[in-house]
């Protein structure tokens, strides 16, 4: 350590940084935009834009749910209800099909859910919207990547985590002046203009990037680091027992059915006791086990857009007679409630429109934070070969691909998430397993980027898709207003927010893409000009000859 410890830092900040970086820009925006998940799947669904708002009591909407689930479910082992919110105005039900036949083929074999969405009022389905993940595809790509073993995918990306929290500490240790270098910034500057942009943008939300990412960590803590559960409960049940007494609520025990059908005693009685319990406080799900069964179990768990904490509090009823069974996660333990908050803190879900706001600029900050360094590392290796590349060689095949990556994930990845947008709306209704099909093309449109990128990481590339990006973001609402059924309307039912505020942030996004790709043209014109003016005249005798044209 002869450069001293603050500069062996500057080394693991480097590397720590560029060597998930690009993994960590696409949890970034994916995990920003799962902020507005809800708003996202609702945009995607525009046969329901245009449906009259219709508000109703919790208990009238969970008898409706119950009503629609007894005509449709009545055998299933299984009946979840999700309340209406002010995100979500419908009331969602899902129901798992009974166990088919033993004698049943494989695919039959296989149990399923179904899922609707109803009137809170009339318990009426509302109109069939289209098949898509919508905005829980972001969430679910953040930490389960798509496409492998879901595993695999959270050991990756905590990997990265790990990673990305070194980077934040090792950089508050680096930069001496971190809080005086916040306010400067220095245009034009090269390599010291990108070093202000990435202090700058670090700066910015760091709470909330050591935040976010310590939290991240923490959401699947009982994955990384399972031996002291392992360990101290290894003769009491292992990991399951713990796990039951450190939250505690009935959510993993077996409901068996009995056999002896018996009616489902009246839900609303049940979801007022809960509300009176939690002092007014509303129901968010109910979880019906074994319905019109005599072993019948009522589960309601209090809705999450009040308390920090991820775990919330539910009561249990027998489904039968209505009385209360017991209450659970009342007065969580210390390091339960520890664990619930941190957990809340990384998903948000408790945070109002307005700092669930600052939280998807605090998530840009920190995609511009990791997409500056990226290209900072690149440009300050780019002038190692600048002598090599004077004299007509080429830059190292490392710094090579360094730069097609930093392409196709920095300007690829919003390409791609536009086009799931498009594919979302220009795909046919009847197109066979629909929600895959879209995701499908984000990859398509992604891995397109990605390729061209490293066959020609040039400024004319870079300039080419961050202008296509920027074009595909900023006509989405020209095509949400054409490709609706019912084009040109902002929906009340869960206020203008829900489709305008799409729009509007679709247009920002698109304006931002196309300055960066003004830039790059500006750049590249630059670096055409010095070119040319570097270039030495030839001879007066070839001029003359027509030898040097």
């Amino acid at each position: 350590m002869k450069e001293g410890f603050r500069q062996s830092m500057a080394w693991l900040h480097t590397w720590s940084g560029l060597l998930v970086g690009w993994v960590l820009f696409m949890v970034f925006a994916a995990g920003t935009a799962s902020y507005f998940k809800d708003e996202i799947t609702f945009w995607m669904k525009p046969e329901l834009h245009a449906v009259s708002p219709t508000a109703a009591p919790q208990a009238k909407a969970a008898e409706s749910a119950v009503a629609f689930l007894q005509q449709r479910g009545a055998n299933a082992p299984r009946w979840f209800i999700t309340l209406p919110t002010e995100r979500e105005p419908s009331t969602s039900v899902l129901y798992l099909k009974p166990p088919p036949p033993a004698g049943a083929a494989p695919v039959e074999r296989r149990r399923r859910f179904d899922q609707a969405l109803l009137d809170p009022a009339t318990g009426q389905a509302v109109t069939a919207p289209r098949e898509t993940r919508g905005g829980e595809f972001f969430y679910r790509l953040h930490f389960d990547l798509h496409y492998m073993p879901a595993i695999w995918a959270r050991w990756i990306v905590g990997f990265c985590a790990m990673f990305m929290l070194v980077a934040i500490f090792s950089g508050i240790v680096t930069h001496r002046r971190i809080f005086k270098d916040f306010f400067t910034f220095r245009p034009k500057k090269g390599q010291r203009s990108w070093l202000d942009a990435h202090n700058v943008t670090a700066v910015l939300a760091l709470p909330y990037h050591a935040m976010i990412t310590y939290t991240g960590l923490v959401t699947l803590m009982f994955m990384y680091m399972p031996w002291a559960p392992q360990t101290a409960y290894k003769e009491h049940g292992g990991t399951e027992a713990f796990l039951a007494e450190a939250f505690p609520g009935g959510g993993r025990t077996q409901f068996k059915a009995s056999g002896t059908k018996a009616p489902l005693a009246p839900i609303a009685p049940m979801v007022a006791a809960a509300s009176s319990h939690w002092n007014g406080a509303p129901v968010g799900r109910i979880t019906v086990h074994v319905p019109n069964d005599a072993n019948a179990v009522v589960s309601i768990a209090r809705a999450g857009t009040e308390r920090l904490s991820y775990d919330q509090p539910s009561m249990q009823f027998n489904g039968v007679t209505g009385a209360q069974i017991g209450t659970f996660g009342d007065m969580p333990k210390a390091a339960a409630e520890a664990r619930g908050v941190l957990y809340g803190l990384h998903i948000g879900r408790f945070a109002d429109p307005l700092l669930r706001g600052l939280f998807f600029l605090s998530g840009l900050a920190g995609c511009l934070m990791v997409a500056t360094g990226l290209l900072l590392w690149a440009v300050k290796e780019r002038q190692k070969f600048a002598k090599t590349l004077k004299q007509g060689g080429r830059i190292g095949w490392g710094l090579r691909l360094v730069d097609g990556l930093n392409l196709g994930a920095i300007a690829g990845l919003p390409m791609a998430m536009a086009a799931f947008f498009w594919a979302n709306r220009l795909l046919p209704l009847d197109v066979a397993d629909r929600g895959e099909a879209e995701i499908g093309w984000f990859f398509i449109v992604w891995g397109a980027g990605a390729v061209l990128g490293l066959l020609r990481p040039t400024l004319r590339m870079w300039q080419a898709q961050l202008a296509l990006g920027a074009l595909l973001f900023v006509l989405l609402p020209v095509l949400n207003a054409f490709t609706g059924p019912a084009p040109l309307t902002v929906s009340l039912r869960s206020g203008p927010s829900a489709v305008a505020g799409f729009d509007l942030v679709a247009i920002a996004l698109g304006m931002g893409l196309a300055g960066a790709a003004w830039l790059v043209e500006r750049k590249r014109r630059k670096a055409v000009s010095r070119q040319a003016a570097s270039t030495p005249p030839p001879p007066p005798g070839l001029a003359a000859s027509g030898q040097g044209s």
